[in-house]
């Protein structure tokens, strides 16, 4: 089977094309080419599946084996990737996944997808359809009970859902131990990602990420984009922001109608072939 390696800032991701991948269990095989000792290592398996209403379909498999049903590195990785194996001929397209019809837009510079920008949609702000156990129209500065320690954190969907803990300094934070106790806590029945998020300027913000079935990661655009969109509600920052990431930006536009757009690179690392 012919693989390839991809990354989006560090988010990293191995995909393979499958004509016939629409309904299969990639449980086990994201689990064994996910792992970093023992297989490629990545932070999720993404799969190249045709689609009946639009241009093209994916599906991202978590490292731990759960499907995921939206990754925003990953969908710049995958418009890239459709793109250069001529897959998809369009520079703009629409990408069905599991969150809905994505609608990439490519920037190219000598054949090659530089950059990405993708309509991410738009978020989802009450509790219900986060999902999580709580009453209120919108989640911010809500309490949350950890190790004994009260949070208070902002919850939206896009796409995936997403919590938000705004602090001082994101190089201080204990992304290993608060991170999964936020992502499985009670509050959350389908669990959550959650994004730590310093405050710059009113343009600029720094995330840090602990993702949902696949741990700390280096970036995470639907977080990112969350980020921005809760930064704003907050009234921390505007609607064109720059998110710093451990190995670069993002840049965010949250427009007045709801619209979320992500702008970023995409990278291949390398091909190789595998008995699977």
């Amino acid at each position: 089977m012919k693989l390839t390696k991809m990354h989006g800032l560090g988010n990293d991701f191995v995909f393979l094309t499958d004509e016939a991948g629409a309904t299969k269990d990639y449980t086990e095989l994201a689990q064994r080419l996910c792992h970093r000792q023992t297989g490629i290592g990545a932070d999720g398996l993404i799969v190249v599946v045709p689609s009946e209403v639009a241009d093209t379909r994916m599906r991202i498999i978590n490292a731990d084996g759960s499907e995921a049903e939206m990754c925003g590195n990953g969908i710049r990785c995958f418009a890239k990737y459709v793109y250069e194996r001529g897959l998809v001929a369009k520079e703009t397209f629409t990408i069905e996944t599991l969150a809905g019809i994505m609608e990439p837009t490519l920037h190219i510079n000598n054949g090659k997808v530089e950059q990405v920008t993708v309509n991410m949609g738009k978020p989802r702000f009450t509790a219900k359809d986060i999902p999580m156990k709580a009453d209120v129209p919108m989640v911010k500065h809500f309490p949350v009970e950890v190790a004994g320690q009260t949070y208070e954190v902002s919850s939206v969907l896009l796409g995936v859902p997403h919590t938000e803990v705004f602090v001082d300094d994101v190089t201080k934070v204990p992304i290993t131990t608060l991170g999964p106790a936020l992502e499985r806590h009670p509050l959350f029945p389908q669990g959550t990602n959650v994004n730590f998020v310093e405050v710059v300027d009113a343009t600029h913000i720094k995330v840090r990420t602990w993702e949902r079935g696949a741990g700390a990661t280096l970036a995470c655009g639907t977080g990112c984009c969350s980020s921005v969109v809760m930064a704003h509600e907050n009234g921390f920052t505007g609607r064109d922001v720059d998110v710093a990431v451990y190995l670069g930006t993002l840049h965010i536009r949250y427009e007045e109608d709801g619209t979320v757009f992500m702008t970023g690179p995409a990278a291949e690392v390398f091909e190789t072939e595998l008995v699977i």
